[in-house]
């Protein structure tokens, strides 16, 4: 592949990348318990409930891969899937983060997550971005906004994920993309594209996977080799 080659490749690749292997490796709910770094790391981040463990299933093709609740603060630790045919050497890690915002536990548990997340956004090399889910039905809240600028102070990469889409009327749609797209152009660490999918219907995973496919490029050339991804 060449940077010149049209962005239908990276949909191919991108495909192709989420239909390898995928298995849950590792959870740590203090930063002391990360594993070690290596692999291309993207996380997922959002409000309570918005949907992250349900994008990782859709991603993957998988119904079980991250267990999904309608409790806030299911997810109450950083987890850690392997994504390859070699879980001990995978093409790329995804990250579940605990849900930022209202979770039906108590301020010291929400307190550490935040700390554990504030910890592991800013002193992980190996995290080439992180995917912040918005509801699409109701935009960015301020708690949202709170989390951009952690993600700016940590000078780290993110992109903005609509989720829900099935859910908003279409009229609606590119108003919400473009409110999106307004917040962020105040922000100097973010992504200029907004993505709005929807895990239920599958709308949009391929736009996220090839987004996913052309970061891995952009950080190593070699790790689409076919002999590596098929």
């Amino acid at each position: 592949m060449t940077e010149s080659e049209p962005e239908n490749d990276f949909v191919e690749i991108g495909r192709k990348l989420f239909a390898q292997n995928c298995e849950f490796i590792w959870a740590a709910d203090k930063i002391g318990g990360l594993p070690p770094m290596g692999p291309v790391e993207v996380a997922f981040a959002g409000r309570s409930n918005v949907g992250k463990s349900s994008l990782l299933n859709a991603l993957t093709g998988r119904k079980t891969l991250a267990r999904t609740s309608h409790t806030p603060g299911r997810t109450q630790q950083l987890n850690f899937f392997a994504l390859g045919p070699d879980p001990q050497a995978p093409l790329l890690r995804l990250v579940d983060m605990p849900g930022y915002g209202y979770a039906a536990v108590s301020k010291e548990k929400i307190s550490n997550w935040t700390r554990l997340m504030q910890d592991f956004l800013r002193g992980r090399a190996s995290l080439a971005r992180v995917f912040v889910l918005i509801d699409g039905r109701h935009g960015l809240k301020e708690v949202d906004r709170e989390m951009l600028k952690r993600l700016d102070q940590a000078a780290l990469s993110y992109q903005i994920v609509l989720t829900k889409r099935d859910e908003v009327k279409q009229a609606q749609v590119d108003k919400t993309i473009e409110d999106a797209k307004a917040v962020l152009r105040t922000h100097p660490a973010a992504h200029p594209d907004v993505i709005f999918l929807s895990s239920h219907k599958g709308e949009g995973l391929a736009e996220l996977r090839a987004s996913v496919a052309r970061l891995l490029f952009e950080r190593d050339r070699t790790i689409f080799q076919p002999a590596q991804i098929g």
